[in-house]
């Protein structure tokens, strides 16, 4: 560990978390160069790097920069959001099981894209507004029931379960009343999927996240003192309140971002926050860890799907549901092993 000061700023560098970050970023780019070459007309790592430099064929550079790029920057893009705001959850309720698919975020977004394809129809667009509309509602409505006189861990773990039993109701409501064109494409959006994303989906989530990354990270330090309870963190200058809303904020916009993009995908959320702080050793959350983790993580998980059961055929959010649960098992039998559920 080193700490690095100036006037008035005070940085301390753990070693270990910059070395993890830096191969964790390392895998991420050199997966996705593998995925980017993965398909019906396969590419080498030595092509796609050419093609990504201006070096490429007329056919691989439309390849490339037109079906393929896309949907890596998606899944690089949900993976991190993902991540960062399972973080920010876990952090501000102190509980590992604590993540947006878990407390209801993920519920909410999916009824807000149920309501406009079953009532209006509504196309691509239309539907990711919907979702972005469903999480925000959902992540409100969570924070506003489980706040009395501030918002405690486990009440808001409790809240936000409650939360996603009752959403998961009604989406099985609305899918009743679908027709059955309909119901096929909710089914279909509800798996989480990452074909036929387009720079249409691209440039808005790198909005987002352009915007609420700094945003989350320069809440890192209130974040690690909540973790401590409130009274120590006010003891250590930490205005509780502003940085718990703030970071929640920013975590329920990620959230619903990155579902509206790529539908709701299971588990990346839960599971990367915890993976970052066992690679990282970090006391606290590591967010930039997490990030990385969640970006690895998913555009890996892709490039399984395709390599295992060819382009397309899997979506990625069953894969990662799959493992998904299996990590929950472990992580609640860790939990219980040690006395802490």
């Amino acid at each position: 560990m080193s700490v690095i000061r100036t006037r008035g700023l005070s940085v301390r560098i753990e070693a270990r978390a910059v070395l993890v970050v830096l191969l964790l970023v390392a895998v991420a780019l050199a997966v996705s160069v593998a995925l980017i070459g993965t398909g019906d007309y396969p590419l080498s790592p030595a092509e796609v790097t050419r093609t990504l430099t201006g070096g490429g064929t007329a056919a691989q550079e439309f390849i490339v920069h037109e079906l393929r790029l896309p949907r890596v920057l998606v899944a690089l893009l949900v993976g991190a959001a993902l991540a960062l705001s399972g973080a920010v959850f876990q952090s501000v309720s102190r509980n590992p099981l604590g993540s947006p698919d878990v407390l209801g975020l993920g519920q909410g977004s999916t009824v807000g894209a149920l309501l406009v394809i079953v009532l209006f129809q509504g196309g691509p667009t239309a539907v990711a507004g919907g979702a972005l509309a469903g999480g925000l509602l959902s992540g409100a409505a969570i924070y506003l029931l489980a706040w009395q006189k501030g918002v405690h861990g486990h009440r808001f773990v409790l809240v936000g379960i409650a939360m996603s039993a009752i959403l998961v109701s009604v989406i099985g409501y609305l899918l009743t009343k679908a027709d059955l064109n309909d119901a096929a494409r909710a089914t279909l959006w509800m798996v989480g999927s990452l074909n036929g994303r387009s720079w249409s989906q691209v440039w808005p989530l790198l909005g987002v996240c352009a915007v609420l990354v700094p945003v989350v990270l320069a809440q890192g330090r209130g974040l690690r003192m909540l973790e401590m309870g409130e009274d120590a963190a006010r003891a250590l200058g930490v205005r509780v309140e502003r940085t718990r809303l703030t970071a929640l904020t920013c975590a329920v916009l990620l959230a619903a971002g990155a579902t509206a993009a790529a539908g709701p995908i299971a588990f990346v959320a839960l599971s990367a926050p915890q993976i970052a702080r066992r690679l990282t050793g970090a006391p606290g959350p590591c967010l930039t860890a997490a990030a990385c983790t969640g970006a690895a993580l998913l555009v890996t998980a892709d490039w399984a799907a395709q390599r295992l059961f060819g382009a397309d055929q899997l979506p990625v959010g069953v894969l990662t549901g799959m493992l998904g649960g299996c990590y929950l098992l472990w992580l609640l039998w860790t939990e219980r092993k040690g006395g802490r559920v």
